[in-house]
């Protein structure tokens, strides 16, 4: 039975490349799936073999580790660029949804605080 090693929700299209060429160089079978068209799957990269699950588990261990290294560098060269995106640049750029986000977070905890409220009267 095929076992899910990656679903692809958020996943960006050159992480999901990687990880497929590194199962091919490791001579792992898999398999992909596409998302629905409505949206309720999003794909997946699947084993087809149960038993290659704790040797791809360890691959995509090692190269989570590499990869969350080279956008720490990332990030970090930018900070000392000074080219790094900001909370400012995030509100400059993007106003009504940095807006949308603070109603919401509002909204919430007003939700939050309604049964205190009912119950302190």
């Amino acid at each position: 039975m095929a076992k899910l090693l990656l679903n692809l929700r958020y996943v960006p299209d050159d992480e999901a490349a990687d990880v497929c060429a590194f199962l091919d160089e490791a001579g792992i079978p898999w398999y992909q799936t596409r998302p629905s068209p409505f949206g309720i799957s999003l794909g997946g990269i699947w084993l087809r073999e149960n038993d290659d699950l704790p040797r791809a588990k360890a691959l995509m261990a090692e190269y989570q580790k590499a990869r969350q290294a080279k956008a720490k560098a990332a990030q970090s060269q930018a900070e000392r660029d000074g080219t790094a995106e900001t909370f400012s640049d995030i509100v400059r750029n993007d106003p009504k949804r940095v807006a949308l986000i603070v109603i919401a977070i509002v909204f919430l905890i007003g939700l939050m605080a309604v049964p205190g409220y009912m119950l302190s009267r």
